[in-house]
C-alpha cells in the first residue's frame, strides 16, 4: 500500500483488512491519486485515476440533468470481479474511492466496510490542515504530460 498523506493509511489498512478487496484506488475528484493497494504499475493508476474521476464527474453530471438527487456508488459486476466507485467528501474536499473486488467478498461488505473507511478518514485527518489543498502547485502541467504518456500524444 502506498498513500501520500500518512493519515490515510491506518483507515485504508482497516479496510483492506475487512473487505477482502483486491485494488483499492483513493484520489481526489481531479483523479489525483492520495493513495493506492494492490496495483503493480504506475501507468495502471495513472490510467484507473483518470478513468475513474471521469466516470464520477460524467455520471454527475448526468444526474443534475435528470432529476435533482445525485447518484450515489457505482457498481460495475463482471463473471470474475467488480468495480466499486464512489464518491466522498473528507476535510481535505471530495475524493472518490475505486475498489476491486472478486467473489471472496460481496458488494454489501464492500459498501459497509467502505462507509466505515470514510467516517475512519473524517477523524484521522489533521485539523490544522484540513482546509490546505492536496494538488501541487504543478498538477496541471503532471496530469497533462501523465495524460499525454498515456493516451500516445
Amino acid at each position: 500500500m502506498r498513500a501520500i498523506e500518512p493519515w490515510v493509511e491506518g483507515p485504508l489498512t482497516t479496510f483492506l483488512t475487512e473487505s477482502s478487496a483486491r485494488l483499492v484506488l483513493l484520489m481526489t475528484s481531479a483523479g489525483q491519486v492520495i493513495a493506492q493497494h494492490g496495483f503493480t504499475r504506475s501507468l495502471d493508476v495513472m490510467a484507473a485515476a483518470a478513468l475513474g474521476a471521469g466516470i464520477v464527474a460524467s455520471t454527475g453530471e448526468l444526474a443534475k440533468l435528470l432529476g435533482p438527487s445525485p447518484f450515489g456508488a457505482l457498481v460495475h459486476q463482471g463473471t470474475n470481479q467488480a468495480v466499486f466507485l464512489a464518491p466522498f467528501t473528507t476535510p481535505r474536499g471530495r475524493w472518490i474511492g475505486l475498489v476491486v473486488y472478486g467473489k471472496e467478498t460481496s458488494l454489501g461488505l464492500i459498501q459497509l466496510f467502505f462507509n466505515r473507511m470514510v467516517e475512519d478518514l473524517s477523524q484521522s485527518a489533521p485539523v490544522e490542515h484540513a482546509r490546505r489543498a492536496v494538488l501541487a502547485e504543478n498538477f496541471e502541467h503532471e496530469l497533462n504530460a501523465s495524460l499525454r504518456a498515456l493516451f500516445g500524444r
